[in-house]
């Protein structure tokens, strides 16, 4: 691993969109539309991280198990004990996370409330700083389930 001193804060997309454990699947769903995105943290009423969903979990948790998307709630089909960082972490130490976590999206939190994401396409436009062979290394990592994933968020 290449070390840098890049923190989260520094990559991370700050702007998330958020839903509650009781919101139906398919607004859910209508929200990974319209703001063109594949996760979205769940959160209880004090925007603390309780969950996440991505498409995958619409498709595999909901869609495939016949589960009807508008009385499907949230809290249903989520990813529980989420891997998390924060966003003074150091980007080389969250990618490492993300890496032995198979995950490809981590939730940027502060004191347990979302504050952002931090994607692989985040780490990938920089790069230059963070260097384009550990990218490839912790893709790899994440990657490397055999065809079962881990975690899909």
């Amino acid at each position: 691993w290449k070390e840098f001193t890049m923190k989260v804060k520094d990559c991370m997309c700050g702007e998330v969109w958020c839903a509650k454990p009781d919101t139906k699947i398919n607004e859910v769903a209508k929200l990974m539309e319209k703001n063109h995105i594949g996760c979205v943290p769940i959160c209880d009423p004090n925007n603390c991280l309780v969950g996440m969903i991505t498409d995958r979990d619409i498709a595999l948790r909901t869609v495939a198990c016949g589960k009807d998307a508008k009385n499907t709630t949230a809290s249903e089909i989520m990813s529980c004990n989420v891997c998390c960082c924060n966003e003074n972490d150091e980007v080389c130490d969250v990618e490492k996370k993300m890496s032995t976590n198979q995950v490809r999206r981590i939730p940027v939190v502060d004191d347990n409330k979302v504050i952002g994401i931090l994607t692989l396409g985040d780490l990938a436009n920089y790069n230059e700083e963070i260097g384009s062979e550990q990218i490839c290394d912790t893709l790899e990592n994440i990657c490397e389930c055999g065809g079962q994933a881990k975690n899909n968020y």
